[in-house]
């Protein structure tokens, strides 16, 4: 017993003498936490300087674009040809893919060797070998008479400018075939493949391996947004936001990015962690100076490193006794499965001895425990510095999302990784270790990459069929500009109906004269009071103007009227409106002063006089009974009576486009139009009177207020309304009616984004298929959220939160769309507007004889105000459409409020003068 105790105590002894000797001489070898945390920050730097256009060129990190914009969704299927070159096989793969409800993938694959006269020989013969090998798997596997997509697993470095289409920057690994660098792969490949005549294969993805991995992965864990290969090579990638990669155009979305992170440190930027041996193995090998973080990493120089070790710890007398075997001088004697035999568990030491033994070696008990050592010495830096680089990726990731804990899954492929006993446990503690804030799953790519490679052809395929039916839908709001000269030619003949007696009956812009004869001059003065019902709010101003200064003082309420009075009986909604005035009057104590009054009524009114208006019809949701056909100055006046606690001398009643261009042409006399773009859509302008022929007298100007959102409602302009258009319509409370209005208004844009959404979901092409109750749900998508959707300053994953607010779960590619769809119905409401508008600067300069004219336009509304793009988009329709107007436009900034004050004073001014003439 106490010979056994003696022995254990010996070996122990022993074992300790030895790694202590082995660390000793490979201490520059033992990586602390410090030095890791301090390698992930350089990663972190070079990772920056890789993705900036300008610090591109100099980067040892490249970060190439892959194109690869998305990852499998689970609604891929067909049937799939993948090739994988870059190992030491050569691998073809046919991949059948089918949703059926759930994800399910069949292969059936081949091997073909990689001899060396074709991986080092010319690059014409290595591609048509590759055609070779390919045309026997169909014609084996019995596929020759189909047409198959397919996708290229190549994994050397390559620059994209488009999934397939990739350069090659260098030759990697063992490969160094002539007259390959610096052109396409894919096309040298397609034109070997159509040497043969015998094969039909359309190449859609040209993908590197790591990519590959992370596919594959992907495909079962919707997690899985970063790729690590560890075997011959070594590499990773990961899905970076759109936003960060100045080497590609465009902000949206996500884009997979190919590190090619085995030349880090080619720019010195590790020289203090390599050691003497690294020096070495690098001097020896095929691409000196070349891929330093690969040649301390991956699979193809590990065995090597060892030997290096090995020999110079014989030539110091620390192993095998000083002796060294011929074997141990030859380049690539010990291999990378040599170094895992040794580590095993348990049988290591006896696998060390076997292995040293064959090298022509007589090592002791000690020497095979110093040995062992260094292998765990060698395989363990390897792990950590991958850990340190993975973990700057991660961290990445993390920050991008910006948030505090990550959750994400890594795909992992590779021979040292999956061969290799400590490997993988080894680099998942310090990834852990290294990023605490990240949860982080480690899945191993069952099928390698070429599966992957199948799966970005299947997932490109889908994407590129969903695209050609997403583009069908957005070309239907893409007016091209001869269908805008249409909308403005249309306009200008619906114009001049409305004004002709007797074609004014049937015309759909009603052009009704507003009797507002006159701008303000500046002379105006007094106190006014001033009401505006237009929308979902009502507001009562008292507005206090000085004359000579054109200064305007303005005291307001707003108050809200309930969807009950807003379609109850028209005798509620005016009793609603006068205790709303009594409720303000008390407010400024000013109960019992009879002010002037101007009523801003914006909705379509034909007027006899100024203080006379006569509701045609109601727009905006309003319903109120009893009312259309009737003066609504004489039903306030009603109800102002039937309170009986004060009177007012209501001068004015005006709509509030008309309110804006007074409250614009106060600051400018040039203001001559007026422009609302809000939760309705209208516009007015000042007319000469000798053509407007429903009002007696040719001398001077009246303003007309167009009532232009029912142009359309003749069928004018039927050709460019689609079946989303319809629908909204068919859906309103008044079918039918002002059309023009339903395609550009505030009121309605919202609810043709929903309607696009819900037929996109129905076709499978958004939030995977499913139409939530939420989206069924009309008036959801207010139009406030197609402003915030296309904000510029906004990232996806904002618009994934107001989609989320909104009850839609959409992954990154669906926000993308929503903005898509949000963008093309804005834009064509602004072009809309725009040829509306071109057709009424158009008129006012050929009615005063003008080569050129100079006008401004008063704007109001939210839509004009909020949206990031459309005010920007209607200027430039105009400026294209009437090039000979110079058209400024000037924004409302108190509304229509003050302009129905103003409408009062003139009007006040006006009447003074005629009384002293």
């Amino acid at each position: 017993m106490f010979a056994v105790h003696l022995m254990a105590f010996y070996f122990t002894k022993l074992k300790e003498d030895q790694i202590k000797k082995v660390d000793r001489f490979l201490y520059h070898m033992r990586l602390s936490d410090e030095t890791l945390l301090d390698i992930m920050a350089r990663f972190q730097a070079e990772m920056q300087k890789g993705l900036g256009k300008d610090t591109n060129p100099t980067a040892s990190v490249k970060m190439l674009p892959t194109f690869v914009r998305a990852i499998p969704d689970g609604s891929e299927n067909g049937e799939f040809l993948s090739l994988d070159l870059g190992g030491s096989k050569f691998r073809v793969l046919k991949v059948q893919v089918s949703e059926e409800g759930k994800r399910n993938v069949q292969m059936e694959s081949q091997f073909y060797p990689t001899p060396n006269e074709i991986i080092r020989g010319n690059g014409t013969q290595l591609f048509e070998y590759v055609a070779d090998c390919l045309a026997d798997f169909m014609k084996t596997k019995g596929l020759k008479q189909k047409k198959f997509p397919l996708g290229l697993t190549f994994s050397f470095p390559c620059r994209q400018t488009k999934l397939e289409e990739g350069i090659l920057l260098s030759w990697t690994k063992k490969f160094k075939a002539r007259g390959v660098q610096n052109t396409d792969v894919v096309s040298s490949l397609a034109n070997a493949m159509k040497k043969r005549k015998d094969i039909d294969v359309d190449i859609l993805a040209l993908v590197n391996d790591t990519v590959g991995t992370m596919m594959t992965c992907a495909y079962d864990d919707p997690y899985c947004e970063v790729g690590v290969i560890i075997g011959t090579g070594t590499n990773a990638c990961y899905m970076e936001d759109m936003s960060n990669i100045d080497l590609v155009e465009g902000d949206e979305g996500r884009m997979c990015i190919n590190t090619e992170w085995g030349a880090f440190g080619d720019d010195g930027a590790l020289e203090d962690i390599r050691t003497e041996f690294d020096r070495e193995l690098d001097l020896g090998s095929l691409n000196p100076g070349k891929q330093l973080f690969e040649k301390m990493i991956s699979g193809l120089y590990l065995g090597e490193l060892v030997r290096l070790i090995l020999l110079k710890m014989a030539k110091a007398g620390l192993l095998f006794g000083g002796e060294k075997s011929s074997a141990l001088h030859i380049k690539g004697k010990i291999e990378t499965r040599h170094v895992a035999a040794m580590e095993k568990y348990k049988e290591g030491l006896a696998n060390t001895r076997e292995i040293l033994t064959d090298l022509g070696l007589e090592p002791s008990e000690a020497d095979c425990i110093a040995v062992q050592h260094v292998c765990t010495i060698v395989s363990f830096r390897s792990a950590n510095l991958c850990a340190a680089a993975l973990a700057a990726i991660l961290t990445r990731l993390r920050e991008n999302k910006k948030l505090a804990r990550l959750r994400t899954t890594v795909g992992m492929d590779g021979t040292l990784y999956k061969i290799h006993p400590q490997y993988p446990k080894r680099l998942h503690k310090v990834v852990r270790k290294l990023v605490p804030n990240c949860d982080v799953r480690f899945l191993l790519s069952e099928s390698g990459s070429t599966k992957g490679a199948a799966m970005v052809t299947a997932v490109a395929s889908r994407v590129q069929a969903q695209r050609k039916q997403i583009d069908k839908v957005l070309a239907l709001f893409q007016l091209t500009r001869e269908q805008l000269e249409g909308v403005q030619d249309k306009m200008r003949v619906e114009l001049d109906y409305g004004l002709k007696r007797d074609t004014h009956p049937l015309a759909t812009v009603k052009m009704l004269p507003t009797y507002v004869r006159g701008m303000p001059d500046g002379t105006e003065k007094g106190k006014f009071l001033a009401l505006d019902l237009g929308g979902t709010n009502f507001r009562v101003l008292l507005v206090k103007i000085r004359s000579g200064w054109r200064s305007v003082r303005i005291y307001n309420k707003i108050f809200a009227i309930p969807l009950e009075i807003m379609q109850g009986t028209g005798e509620e909604l005016f009793d609603h409106i006068v205790q709303c005035i009594a409720d303000f009057l008390d407010y400024m104590g000013l109960k019992g002063a009879q002010l002037p009054l101007g009523f801003t009524f914006s909705f379509p009114c034909r007027q006899a006089s100024i203080d006379k208006g006569t509701l045609i019809e109601w727009t905006k949701g309003f319903k109120a009974t009893d009312c259309e056909g009737e003066d609504v100055v004489d039903m306030l006046r009603e109800a102002i009576k039937r309170r009986n606690e004060f009177d007012l001398d209501i001068v004015a009643v005006v709509n509030d486009t008309v309110g804006t261009m007074m409250t614009c042409g106060y600051e400018d006399p040039n203001c001559e139009v007026g422009l609302i773009a809000g939760t309705g859509s209208n516009m007015c302008y000042m007319e000469e009177m000798r053509n407007i022929e429903l009002v007696e007298g040719d001398e001077g100007k009246m303003c007309i207020n167009t009532e232009w959102g029912g142009f359309g409602d003749n069928g004018c302009i039927d050709d460019i309304r689609t079946q989303y258009d319809k629908e909204v319509d068919e859906g309103s409370l008044n079918p039918g009616k002002q059309r023009y209005e339903k395609m550009t208004s505030g009121m309605y844009l919202g609810e043709i984004v929903r309607q696009i959404l819900i037929d996109l979901t129905k076709q499978g092409l958004l939030f995977r298929g499913q139409i939530s109750e939420r989206l069924r749900t009309r008036g959801i998508f207010e139009t406030k959220f197609l402003s915030q959707i296309e904000s510029d300053r906004l990232a996806l994953l904002q618009v994934r939160r107001i989609l989320q607010q909104l009850g839609l779960d959409s992954t990154c590619e669906d926000s993308i769309v929503v903005k898509e769809v949000c963008g093309a119905v804005s834009r064509r409401a602004a072009q809309l507007y725009g040829a509306g508008l071109a057709a009424i600067v158009e008129k006012r300069r050929e009615d005063q004889g003008l080569e050129h004219l100079k006008i401004t336009v008063g704007v109001d509304g939210t839509l004009y105000k909020l949206h990031p793009h459309f005010s920007r988009i209607l200027q430039e329709t105009v400026k294209e459409l009437a090039p000979q107007c110079d058209v400024t436009f000037m924004l409302s900034e108190d509304g229509s409020g003050k302009g129905a004050a103003l409408i009062t004073a003139v009007a006040k001014r006006l009447q003074q003068a005629r009384k002293e003439n």
